[in-house]
């Protein structure tokens, strides 16, 4: 069974710094490109950033370049998202997203909710 787990979510201020996780189990986690997305209230899901396999390739929304980093580690099964200088368009619930294109697979994690305010 396949599970991703997200962690690290929470309350901060403007300006201030998160860290997200994502633990992946049942899956061969160094085949699956992986992703985080984003969704606000009454908003479409958004696609924030992305890692290839062997994190030779990563790419950000144009909202938060700059900002926020992706970083995977295979040995740890697990990829995280560094968030810093958060504004509170950044206020989302953010999902961990594991991706295998060729083969059509595709993994959700369940979300974790990020609120950035004063």
């Amino acid at each position: 069974q396949v599970q991703l787990v997200e962690s690290g979510g929470g309350l901060v201020q403007p300006g201030g710094s998160l860290r997200l996780s994502c633990a992946a189990s049942g899956l061969a986690f160094r085949s699956y490109a992986m992703n985080w997305y984003r969704q606000a209230p009454g908003k479409e899901r958004e696609l924030v950033a992305t890692i290839s396999t062997a994190s030779s390739s990563t790419t950000y929304a144009d909202s938060v370049k700059g900002r926020f980093t992706i970083s995977r580690d295979n040995a740890k099964n697990t990829v995280y998202l560094q968030m810093n200088s958060l504004k509170p368009d950044d206020t989302a619930v953010y999902y961990c997203n594991a991706a295998w294109k060729r083969l059509g697979l595709d993994y959700w994690g369940q979300g974790t909710q990020v609120t950035v305010s004063s």
